[in-house]
């Protein structure tokens, strides 16, 4: 049986509104064809201590398994998602980041190396973040965040043991 996690969507943006959200609706339709329950969906400006404290709140609280934030990635000034959340994680994942760059050199080549997703634990909580683009969204959580999701959050929960994972 594949565990249902319950997840919160937050795109970090200037630009974007729940309305205008391509990204964060598009994560969460895949995830909800997946079986997992969004339990939230919100919009916060590119602002570090505003992203920090959205993620904070949401994590902290205990009643989610995955927080996914959607934009804020990249290089220009106001790209500050990361350097807001990475201080935030108890574990970071980079293999996720290392994965998504893989998949994403097949489709943009060279500007792969630009992207900057991430991944870790906060307490009991998986958190990613990923570029706000749809096609990059869309790749990230079909070809990376699915495969892996039931399982990272049985593990963040004591539900799983290393000697039952294989190749690891």
């Amino acid at each position: 049986m594949t565990t249902r996690a319950r997840v919160t969507i937050l795109t970090c943006s200037d630009t974007r509104a729940m309305a205008s959200d391509v990204s964060g609706r598009r994560a969460g339709e895949l995830l909800a064809e997946a079986g997992h329950e969004i339990v939230g969906h919100g919009v916060v400006t590119d602002d570090a201590d505003r992203i920090a404290e959205a993620v904070r709140a949401r994590c902290d609280a205990g009643d989610l398994d995955v927080l996914l934030l959607t934009g804020g990635t990249g290089l220009a000034p106001r790209d500050v998602t990361i350097e807001a959340v990475a201080p935030l994680l108890d574990k970071e994942l980079p293999g996720f980041g290392e994965a998504f760059r893989r998949l994403s050199w097949e489709q943009v080549g060279a500007r792969s190396v630009l992207s900057r997703a991430v991944a870790g634990s906060r307490g009991t909580t998986l958190v990613v973040a990923l570029p706000g683009s749809p096609k990059a969204v869309e790749l990230a959580v079909a070809q990376v965040l699915l495969p892996i999701l039931g399982h990272a959050v049985d593990l963040l929960h004591g539900r799983t043991g290393h000697a039952q994972v294989r190749g690891c």
